[in-house]
């Protein structure tokens, strides 16, 4: 009994100094690694600010293998890879993320929103999709949302484009009725493609229900009318657009026109041509009104009118046509209005412009003002080019 005893109380500062020993060890080598871990990685990061992206790279790995439990680390080499276009290697890091059974829901969304940019960027649609869907209701909905979006865009899912819009307004993240309004006419051409006419008239009341104030709808309804030979209906919807969207009237001019001639009501459209060219001229007016009226002098003298009043090479070319096909005497005052409008033209095309940077100057240079290359410009002018 005495010798256990005495066996017992030797052995205690024994187990003592051992365990001293053991926990000093494993203290100085977790100060080693907590050490060795932030001096890869801001070692990393100085490297990636001077722009050595692949020995940041390596960095980042290194300081991974050293700490392969600190997810920080791991996002920071995801979105590095991903910057590089490495993009299998970016899914592969936050894939290995998200197979951690320890990760917070904060940094497995996160995880999972990396992903989904890894899948966009490197144009994998459809996973990108699936990779998107997996954020909603998450702190990245509006993120998912606003890529579903563009993903349908880009797909011409027209109809999954409309719900991803209506749910984006009802997260209050602002209108998109002129956007929704867009994708129904898409969907209206594509009825109308297919020869499906009742489900193309309701795609256009769903476009003009969405935004009452597109104009998109409007022209489309028109001309929708024109093709079926519906002239004079087709005039009203026009009417409309001329009262409300008068810029965009431009767009029709010459549909509107035809019509007119179609269905017998020439002269009341020039009329309402006229009146709109007065407050806001423009080339396609102008050839609408051409169109309606027979007088010659009359075509002239507004074509002469609209270059003296809008100098634009359409104007130009427009009179010579004009006095070309009605061989009409060509004024000295046209020629001159004409040649000073293509001598103002071409300067934009009698400059010189560096190859190297692209900088435009009147004069040649041997050295670039912009770049400070040599040789960088060549001895033509842009427009022997």
């Amino acid at each position: 009994m005495d010798s256990e005893l005495q066996w017992l109380l030797l052995g205690l500062p024994i187990a003592f100094a051992l365990g001293w020993l053991a926990s000093r060890f494993d203290f100085r080598q977790l100060k080693r690694e907590q050490r060795d871990a932030p001096k890869a990685y801001f070692k990393g990061l100085n490297l990636l600010l001077n722009e050595q992206h692949d020995k940041a790279i390596d960095a980042f790995i290194e300081a991974v293998q050293q700490d392969p439990d600190t997810s920080d680390l791991h996002f920071a080499l995801g979105n590095l890879f991903r910057r590089r276009g490495e993009y299998e290697r970016a899914v592969r890091v936050h894939q290995h993320l998200l197979n951690r059974a320890d990760l917070a829901p904060a940094e497995r969304d996160r995880a999972q929103h990396g992903l989904a940019q890894d899948f966009m960027q490197a144009g994998l649609f459809d996973r990108a999709e699936a990779a998107w869907r997996a954020l909603e209701g998450t702190a990245y909905d509006t993120d998912a949302r606003l890529a579903l979006l563009t993903l349908h865009e880009r797909s011409h899912d027209w109809r999954a484009a409309v719900d991803d819009a209506l749910k984006l307004e009802r997260g209050s993240t602002g209108s998109y009725a002129s956007r929704i309004s867009h994708y129904w006419c898409e969907l209206a051409l594509e009825a109308d493609a297919k020869q499906q006419t009742s489900d193309a008239d309701d795609a256009l009341r769903r476009a003009r229900d969405a935004a009452p104030q597109a104009a998109r709808p409007v022209v489309m309804a028109g001309r929708r009318l024109a093709r079926q030979d519906r002239h004079a209906e087709a005039i009203v919807v026009w009417n409309d657009l001329l009262v409300t969207h008068p810029a965009s009237f431009n767009l029709v001019a010459a549909d509107y026109a035809a019509s007119a001639r179609a269905c017998g009501h020439a002269d009341e459209a020039r009329l309402r041509l006229l009146a709109l060219h007065d407050k806001k001229p423009s080339i396609d007016l102008l050839n609408a009104i051409g169109s309606l009226d027979a007088d010659p002098i009359a075509r002239r003298d507004r074509t002469r009118a609209q270059l003296s009043q809008l100098p634009t090479l359409s104007a130009a070319q427009a009179l010579l046509h004009e006095h070309e096909t009605s061989a009409l005497p060509v004024s000295s005052d046209d020629l001159s209005a004409v040649g000073d409008l293509i001598g103002r033209a071409a300067k934009a095309g009698q400059r010189y412009r560096c190859a190297a940077c692209g900088f435009d100057a009147q004069h040649h240079y041997w050295q670039c003002p912009g770049c400070l290359g040599w040789d960088t410009y060549p001895p033509q002018r842009l427009e022997e080019l």
